[in-house]
């Protein structure tokens, strides 16, 4: 009983070998991350499945969209993360309270804006992008169903974020399990049974977050030993409610932006037809899982560095970069090469069609280089990010999506231009995302090597 309890008790990261305690803390979020990406990934397969690979498209299509509407939740989360893994490093009992209760009001807060605002713009933004006739109304069925039901997916995502930051990532995996065994058995009960189509998937999903959101916050509610959890913490106390906004502005200005540069590239993926429309979603779903390990390691190195700077263990963070930096992309290796070897079995699970699996195959092949390049950028982003500068990992993503992803996509489109291929030949989409990873990675260690990070641990830090 005393051993079950430990494992779902709150890991105090400053102490022992940091690559043991990193690796400790990676492995169940991996394990959670992984199930969180099968939410889409079933999703995907029961609608290109049971309902077609117009449907499939339909689904995909939705996704830059609804990214763009849940920047104020990423920021809540991110600025959470931070504030709960330093106060909890430098065991102040007060504010970490203060924390947890302001960030479950402004979710509420957030969640309630989304809830009214989305459904009136989805369809305009749809349009927007010229997503094909055929495709329209399966789009904003999706999108505006996960949005009524926005409380749940923001519940769980800000809810779990702080149970990692007290270094608790198996409590999360362990709730994460859970919805993730009812949202597909809901997708197959709303879409082959009740053949509800795409509007059973996203219903499924809405329903089983909600159910992890509960898990989460019960446990929470049960975490006495580590903070007070009481109607009166719950009032949107000024100070942290900046804090959380502040550390956590940049993180969700840059979704924003990349989700905007995200559906700037989908108009040009649309412009391709609906096959390769379909052909992206299925290496989106692949390339979904291969990114599981660069951003567990990421989020493990910003608590890991979190607590530590709370802590002032400034020698153990800069220890602790190097072994997990390092063994993130040993993972990313290991993943890659077997997607690559089994990579043509996987998109086959999505679709029957020959040529969509074949065309996502050379897609897939043209990324695989670049994700051991996003394990160095989210291992070190993690540790600036922890350490309280939010500012520099924005930038650079901000440069290399925007300044460069989306030029460069455009660019090899238009230059790639011919009689067979009136738009551009459709690889420019992935080369384009090859090369702005490969430079985040550059300059992101140039960063981190120069070392900004370190002055805002020591005189910014948020205790």
């Amino acid at each position: 009983m005393n051993g079950l309890r430990k494992l779902f008790a709150p890991i105090d990261m400053t102490k022992g070998a940091p690559w043991r305690q990193i690796v400790a803390f990676t492995i169940p979020m991996l394990i959670g991350n992984i199930a969180q990406q099968l939410y889409n990934t079933v999703d995907s397969i029961i609608v290109g499945r049971y309902v077609g690979d117009n449907a499939l498209a339909a689904v995909g299509s939705a996704g830059p969209i609804l990214n763009l509407l849940l920047v104020l939740f990423v920021g809540i989360s991110v600025g959470a993360g931070i504030m709960v893994s330093q106060y909890f490093g430098a065991r102040e009992r007060e504010e970490l309270s203060w924390t947890v209760g302001s960030c479950v009001t402004l979710t509420a807060i957030s969640s309630l804006l989304i809830m009214i605002v989305g459904p009136l713009f989805s369809r305009p933004l749809l349009e927007l992008l010229h997503t094909p006739d055929s495709i329209l109304g399966w789009c904003e069925s999706y999108l505006n169903i996960i949005l009524i039901g926005i409380a749940g997916m923001a519940y769980y995502n800000i809810l779990s974020g702080i149970l990692r930051g007290l270094g608790d990532s198996v409590s999360a995996l362990l709730y994460l399990l859970v919805s993730t065994v009812l949202n597909i058995v809901l997708d197959i009960v709303f879409v082959v049974n009740f053949q509800m189509g795409v509007a059973g998937v996203s219903l499924a999903t809405a329903i089983a977050q909600a159910i992890s959101a509960i898990l989460c916050l019960l446990k929470l509610m049960r975490m006495s030993e580590v903070f007070d959890f009481r109607r009166s913490y719950l009032k949107l106390h000024k100070k942290y409610a900046w804090m959380t906004i502040r550390l956590g502005l940049p993180s969700g200005l840059t979704q924003a932006i990349l989700s905007m540069a995200m559906i700037i590239v989908q108009s040009l993926t649309n412009s391709f037809g609906e096959l390769f429309i379909a052909a992206n979603v299925i290496v989106m779903r692949v390339d979904g899982f291969a990114m599981m390990p660069n951003f567990s390691f990421g989020t493990a190195m910003t608590t890991f560095a979190g607590q530590n700077v709370g802590a002032r263990e400034y020698e153990r963070v800069e220890k602790g970069t190097k072994q997990g930096t390092w063994i993130a992309m040993g993972v990313s290796a290991v993943i890659t090469l077997l997607i690559l070897i089994f990579g043509k079995y996987l998109m086959g699970i999505f679709t029957e069609t020959s040529e969509l699996v074949d065309m996502s195959m050379r897609m897939m092949r043209i990324l695989a280089a670049g994700y051991i390049a996003m394990a160095v950028t989210q291992s070190l982003s993690g540790v600036m990010r922890g350490a309280g500068d939010t500012l520099t990992p924005m930038w650079i993503s901000l440069i290399t999506t925007v300044a460069v992803r989306v030029p460069v996509a455009y660019g090899l489109a238009y230059l790639t231009r011919s009689e067979l291929y009136p738009n551009g030949r459709c690889e420019s989409v992935f080369f384009s995302l090859l090369f702005s990873w490969t430079l985040g990675a550059v300059i992101t260690f140039i960063f981190y090597r120069w070392g900004k990070w370190k002055g805002k641990a020591l005189g910014e830090s948020v205790v």
